[in-house]
């Protein structure tokens, strides 16, 4: 099919750019260039792909309008660059070839993305020769992210490169036309990976190994035993949701608290029968990225008590592997746990386990059993966590499998910088110019494993991004282990001092950013959250901010109270009321659910601790409120986890949220006084707990609305910033959004950013970018002395 030498012939060279690799664009260029006749060839580079096309010009003109119009599934093409070139003929077909290295640039590798279709009906063929292979994948799935070891993607260049093709897929890996053409993660069972079953010391467990592995293993939860699953990011621990004593066991071997955990179904219909999943959480579920979707759980859902207790929601996801789906089992199969408890292989506080043998130790005690794979996990990343609000969006609430490391638009440029994050629900950031990549999420920093955790993700996102930092950026917290580490970092990347950014002003920065604003115009920041560090020395949370990229004016803030005992008195929401009762000139009478809750030498301690202020430290933190509430109302008196005591607050309010319209009254410099008295007279009436919560849900938003109006009298600004962990909670957040719309505010809410800590680092590196180098004065200040 060689191309003539003449004047109807054209050639062009195409570079496209954006995620092209690791997504079948190579074969997918080829395809399209044989259907029209043309010669040349395609290749990665590390800039993109890079193609050479030649033939008929109105041929070529289709491709290049195809090119960027009919991407994969898994592509997204940002740009696309032409160039003519002379036609030259010496092509006989359309190549493939090999990578080129010489080219420097960036390319977008893809998120690792659940099993398509077409390898489910494979999978489940017993004709097919991968049926069964717990690897099964084609260049439309599969794990990318998270075996990429450097750019550009190729078999070499991931955690698969020990794995030499067998004939069979070679083949396959050879043939255009093949759906596995180019693919670099193709296995099948003569190749590998394979599996194994390790069994705990005095189980009883037998040791096995492939299919016997499974089969063993679903015979394991079935009996009611924990298993730790190796999975695309890491391990899990799983086991039976309907038995309360294996839910029981693992929440004891973890030391768990109370903190809910995550299913995973067999399928959708089973999805509906625990929980109310509706059209926007179905799309959602079933979606290549497969998230933990938190959804309404059905009351007789038949889960055990211990799964989810005192949480308004139920975290669901579907498998998204071929080892998840042969864990459930294939039609014929024994009968197994059709819902499994799968939570992240670690410790509490570790970062998750993701090395064979570390597994093995670490989560020794946790697990009976391990079902275990022989390929290498490049890089940790956790489940992604989203809820779905009623108007159809999603809210990221933990951004990690599915969609690390795929890129944010920026709305403004940034010079090439790697930002901290903060203390609690760590993930790294950098970013360059107009783009922005997250890392997975790495957890609370507080822990040496994940302090090491975050150097191996940094690492990892600046090899596969090409991002080489000129700045870092961190939390202004004095105390952050985040910002310690952040120093660390920029004295090992040779640059100057990070650059310290306010928690909150990070916050709205990173609502910013994620909707598109450039900045020229400030926007009412209202970042609600437990801690952050103010300008004041106190613990900043409920903060209206008048704010845009360079820098922010403290506009409103909750009335601080006392927190007694600081970070250590979050455990204690009881203390934390009757502080706020303190505060608020309120008397401590016994019938109050939270003196109740408090010891005769907690109360003495603190009738001496608040007055003098002795080992306490101001707070106007909305966080700490909620807790405050929560425990006023006796719903949660005693913290096991973050957030615990609002999380169980929010639950009563869900109870009553559609019949009861009223709010609690706050005062007029945002005092919640009033609030708590009105709290304490409805107990006194016996007004049912699940009222008062959502009063005073209904009451936060009120407040919301009347602080915003006044800050748009006072400055002018319509647009509102709702962000911070607090607006995590569906209630608080749908309704605060409803009166701002109704009195004509424009509102920014976060979508794939997560409003918590998780989204954190990118307000950091897009303040970064407006404000001033570290050294910019002392080396002004050298240059002048010199001059």
């Amino acid at each position: 099919m060689t191309a003539p030498a003449t004047t109807t012939a054209v050639r062009r060279r195409v570079t496209v750019r954006g995620t092209v690799q690791g997504v079948g664009f190579r074969p997918h260029v080829h395809r399209l260039a044989a259907g029209l006749a043309l010669t040349g060839f395609v290749s990665n580079t590390a800039s993109g792909v890079l193609i050479e096309v030649e033939g008929a010009a109105a041929a070529v003109e289709r491709f290049c309008a195809r090119l960027a119009g009919e991407p994969p599934p898994l592509a997204t093409v940002t740009a696309v660059a032409v160039e003519e070139l002379p036609a030259t003929g010496a092509d006989p077909d359309f190549t493939i070839r090999a990578t080129e290295q010489s080219v420097p640039g960036r390319t977008l590798l893809p998120p690792d993305t659940a099993t398509c279709a077409d390898c489910l009906r494979e999978l489940a063929a017993p004709a097919d020769r991968r049926h069964r292979h717990p690897f099964i994948t084609c260049t439309h799935c599969g794990p990318r992210f998270t075996i990429a070891t450097g750019m550009p993607y190729d078999r070499a260049a991931t955690t698969m490169s020990g794995f030499p093709m067998c004939p069979a897929c070679t083949r396959e890996y050879e043939a255009p036309a093949d759906r596995r053409f180019h693919a670099q993660p193709v296995a099948c069972p003569e190749c590998g990976p394979r599996l194994r079953l390790v069994p705990a010391a005095g189980s009883g467990v037998r040791a096995a190994r492939d299919g016997d592995a499974l089969s063993r293993a679903r015979e394991l939860l079935a009996a009611g035993r924990i298993v730790a699953v190796k999975g695309i990011g890491g391990y899990h621990l799983a086991c039976d949701a309907s038995a309360a004593p294996a839910v029981d066991t693992l929440r004891t071997r973890k030391a768990r608290g109370d903190k809910p955990f995550a299913v995973m179904c067999a399928d959708l219909a089973e999805a509906e029968r625990i929980a109310e999943v509706g059209t926007a959480g179905r799309a959602a579920l079933t979606g290549p990225r497969r998230p933990i979707v938190l959804l309404r759980p059905r009351p007789a859902a038949r889960l055990a008590p211990g799964v989810c207790p005192g949480s308004p929601h139920l975290g669901v996801m579907l498998p998204y592997t071929p080892v998840h789906t042969l864990l459930f089992g294939l039609p014929g199969d024994p009968p197994g746990p059709r819902v499994l408890v799968m939570t992240s292989g670690n410790r509490s506080g570790e970062p998750i386990v993701t090395d064979d043998d570390e597994a093995l130790t670490r989560l020794s005690g946790l697990a009976d059993a391990w079902l275990a794979h022989d390929r290498p996990i490049a890089s940790p990343c956790d489940d992604s966590l989203l809820r779905v609000r009623a108007d159809g969006t999603e809210q990221v609430l933990r951004r990690s499998r599915g969609y690390a490391p795929r890129p944010l638009r920026l709305p403004v440029p940034v010079r090439p910088a790697l930002a901290a994050g903060g203390d609690l629900k760590n993930a790294l950031c950098v970013g360059e110019g107009d783009l922005a990549w997250f890392g997975p999420h790495i957890g609370d920093m507080g822990d040496l494993a994940t302090l090491e955790a975050a150097v191996r993700a940094e690492r990892h996102l600046r090899l596969l991004t090409g991002v080489r930092p000129e700045v870092v950026a961190a939390d202004r917290h004095p105390g952050y282990h985040s910002s310690a580490w952040a120093r660390r970092r920029a004295t090992r990347l040779r640059l100057g001092s990070p650059v310290f950014v306010q928690h909150h002003h990070a916050h709205i920065a990173s609502a910013m950013a994620e909707a598109g604003l450039d900045g020229t115009a400030p926007v009412i920041g209202v970042a609600f959250d437990g801690t952050g560090y103010g300008d004041d020395g106190t613990v900043w949370g409920g903060e209206v901010l008048l704010a845009d990229y360079t820098g922010y004016r403290r506009l409103a803030h909750l009335a601080p109270a006392p927190l007694p005992g600081g970070d250590a008195g979050v455990a204690n929401p009881c203390r934390t009321a009757l502080a706020r009762l303190w505060a608020a000139g309120l008397p401590w009478d016994a019938d109050l659910p939270s003196v109740a809750a408090c010891s005769r030498e907690e109360l003495r301690v603190l009738e001496r601790q608040l007055p003098n202020q002795v080992g306490c430290v101001a707070t106007s933190s909305m966080g700490r409120l909620f807790d405050a509430v929560s425990s006023l109302a006796g719903v949660c008196h005693r913290a096991g986890y973050e957030a615990q005591a609002a999380l169980e607050l929010e639950a009563q309010a869900c109870a009553a949220w559609d019949a009861e319209t009223a709010a609690y009254p706050f005062g007029d410099t945002f005092d919640p006084g009033p609030a708590l008295c009105a709290i304490i007279a409805d107990l006194r009436r016996g007004t049912p707990v699940p009222v008062i919560a959502a009063r005073f849900h209904r009451g936060v938003a009120r407040a919301v609305l009347d602080l915003c109006r006044g800050a748009r009298r006072a400055t002018g600004a319509n647009t509102v910033a709702l962000t911070g962990g607090v607006f995590a909670n569906a209630l608080l957040e749908d309704a605060s959004a409803d009166l701002l719309h109704g009195a004509g505010f424009t509102v920014l809410r976060h979508g794939e950013v997560p409003p918590n800590d998780g989204g954190l680092a990118l307000g950091q590196l897009v303040v970064a970018a407006h404000g001033p180098r570290p050294d910019d004065d002392r080396r002004k200040a050298v240059s002048d002395e010199t001059e």
